[in-house]
């Protein structure tokens, strides 16, 4: 029975130790993914910035996470919150603008986050949109990302989700199928400090040390009640 139950241990601390080194290994390549994608969207913003006039006829791909500077008027009245979007950790409305173009065409535009008022559910934020010419500066990016929602995507400012296709057909605009998200400081009721879609590699590289810490401990510990504390059992005492 000994025998059983030693090889019985030892086939579970090494089960366990290679799992959990595994996993630390696991967390640690998807740091490093993390960190060359960072990479990668930094050189594509550092890149001259995309001509308005690219984005109508382009694919997405080649444009993504590029810098764009643009001239138009704001389509104030199709203005959009996109509700339960969150920003330093809290709940509010990213809002969504189609600018028309000097020359000629329209973008959508995700200008900011603005805060909720949880007493008054219904009640819009107090953002300000310039009247005439304005210059917006951003990066392409997706259309805005969507969430789980319950019913139909509706036709209210407040909305969980916008499908392109069908804002489309409501606005009469001729959207391209990208967005342009708005950089700069905080103005006009919005701020912009958006997450990065490369950030968080640290907790992956604190994950990956916490996995491969319970490895040792396990193998450590597999050490010690199998081999050293059995003969400091069967010593005698001086």
């Amino acid at each position: 029975m000994r025998a059983f139950a030693f090889w019985a241990i030892t086939v579970v601390a090494a089960l366990a130790v290679a799992a959990t080194a595994a996993l630390g290994f696991w967390q640690l390549g998807r740091g490093r993914d993390k960190d060359a994608l960072q990479a990668a969207i930094e050189a594509r913003e550092a890149l001259p910035a995309v001509p308005p006039e690219a984005m109508s006829g382009t694919e997405l791909p080649p444009l993504m996470h590029r810098s764009v500077v643009l001239r138009g008027t704001w389509d104030e009245r199709h203005t959009v919150f996109l509700d339960n979007r969150q920003m330093h950790g809290r709940v509010g409305f990213y809002v969504v603008t189609p600018l028309k173009l000097e020359g000629g065409g329209a973008v959508l535009v995700q200008r900011g986050w603005a805060p909720r008022d949880f007493m008054q559910r219904e009640k819009l934020p107090a953002v300000q949109t310039p009247p005439g010419v304005v210059e917006v500066r951003g990066r392409i990016a997706p259309p805005p990302a969507r969430l789980y929602q319950f019913g139909g995507a509706g036709a209210a400012a407040i909305r969980q989700n916008l499908d392109l296709d069908s804002f489309r057909a409501e606005t009469g605009l001729p959207l391209p199928e990208l967005a342009v998200v708005q950089n700069g400081a905080a103005s006009e009721g919005l701020l912009r400090d958006w997450p990065r879609a490369g950030s968080g590699s640290e907790k992956n590289y604190g994950y990956a040390f916490q996995w491969w810490a319970l490895s040792a401990l396990i193998a450590i510990l597999y050490v010690w009640f199998q081999f050293i504390a059995p003969r400091r059992r069967k010593v005698p005492p001086a």
